[in-house]
This record gives C-alpha cells, sequence and structure tokens, in this order.
C-alpha cells in the first residue's frame, strides 16, 4: 500500500500533468486520490494556480468532506469526487477538467461514438454525455455514474469532463486520451460523417488493449 506522502505526490503530479498537457488553465480543473483503507481523499485546493502549487498545499479530507490536514480550503468539486469514489469502489484517482475539444462537443450534448481504434482501445465504447445537471449537492456526481457504464470518462453537457480510474495516473491518462480523441473527431467532423466502428470491431480492440498491449511487470 502506498503512504499518504506517496498517494500526495501521485496527485501533484496529476494536477501538474493537466496543466502542462492544456487541459486546464490557471486554476480550472482539479485531480484527486483516495486512500482506502484510511478512508481518505487528497484533492487540489480551491482556486489556486497550478503553478504556484506544491506537494504540501494539496487537502486531505475524510470520505464525509471533512477535512483532516492541510490549511486551504479543498476543491469545490470535491463533492462530485467523493460522490464517484463512494459509487465506484474500483475508482483510485479522479480527474475534472474543461479540455478544450472534449467540452466543445459537451457543450452540444453529444457523446462521442467508437469512431476510431483508440476509442475502442481506451473507453471501450462510446464516451458518453450525460444531460446537463446544476452543481447543487450531488447531482453531479450522480449524472456521472448514471452515464459512465464502462467509459473511465463522461463529458458533462454544457460544463467539461470528469475521468476516473484505479489509479491516480489512469485516471490522468483518460482525460489526457479523452482530449486526444476529441480533437480527431472534430477535425474529422469538419470534413464530412465519420461512421462508428461496429460493436464486434469495438471488442476486438479493447480486448486486445487490455489483454497484451505494453509490458508485462515483474
Amino acid at each position: 500500500m502506498a503512504s499518504l506522502d506517496q498517494l500526495r505526490r501521485q496527485v501533484w503530479e496529476a494536477n501538474q500533468g493537466i496543466y502542462r498537457a492544456g487541459l486546464v488553465t490557471m486554476h480550472s480543473g482539479n485531480a484527486s486520490g483516495i486512500d482506502r483503507e484510511r478512508g481518505l481523499v487528497i484533492i487540489k485546493p480551491s482556486g489556486m494556480d497550478y503553478d504556484k502549487m506544491k506537494p504540501a498545499d494539496l487537502v486531505v479530507t475524510d470520505l464525509e468532506g471533512k477535512k483532516v490536514r492541510g490549511k486551504w480550503k479543498p476543491s469545490v468539486d470535491l463533492p462530485h469526487h467523493l460522490y464517484i469514489y463512494r459509487h465506484r469502489p474500483d475508482t483510485g484517482g479522479v480527474i475534472h477538467t474543461h479540455s478544450n475539444h472534449a467540452t466543445a462537443l459537451a457543450m452540444l450534448g453529444r457523446s462521442i461514438p467508437a469512431y476510431l481504434t483508440a476509442i475502442a482501445d481506451e473507453f471501450g465504447d462510446e464516451i458518453p454525455c450525460a444531460p446537463y445537471v446544476d452543481n447543487i449537492g450531488d447531482h453531479i456526481g450522480e449524472a456521472v455514474i448514471a452515464a459512465a457504464g464502462r467509459s473511465p470518462v463522461v463529458l458533462l453537457a454544457n460544463h467539461g469532463v470528469f475521468a476516473f480510474g484505479p489509479t491516480v495516473a489512469a485516471a490522468f491518462k483518460a482525460a489526457v486520451m479523452v482530449e486526444d480523441v476529441s480533437r480527431t473527431c472534430h477535425l474529422a467532423l469538419q470534413l464530412g460523417q465519420p461512421k462508428p466502428l461496429p460493436p464486434s470491431e469495438v471488442k476486438k480492440w479493447y480486448d486486445r488493449y487490455h489483454s497484451t498491449y505494453g509490458q508485462n511487470e515483474g
């Protein structure tokens, strides 16, 4: 089990990563991670610019949102992160962005069909877009969970992107990948109407990617 300091470093790196990748600007968006054995969540402080943020600035809360460590207020999106953690026990990291191309599709209320093998690989189906909801209570968390299915990313209409995964690094990868494929889809849609891959092909690519792709550990 990673120490709390190791998780803090992972969450800080994810926050810096989404900033360097251009998925957020100034202080918008956030990344968090959970230590399930300790029942603690580490998240970006509210309204703090990424280029000024140090690992020690991250805020630690319990699963009810009570701050247990840190001098700053946690992100205002903390309740949405907590809802996802409570309802997706396989989730170890959550990231929220307003990345341009993915959010442009969210503005239109468009899910992203499995147009590309890259979408099939990473997401295993279309990338869903949840209907618009306000930011009161658990409305956003509920919308994300209701829409997610197999996908580790949900677009929120008129809002942005939530990505999640078994680790903080996996959530970061999903956030980067959804913006990458969204940009490609945006370009293609300027030229015509692409056709989604058949479900059998989506499954074929997803299964290979999640069974034989990459290097074995050890």
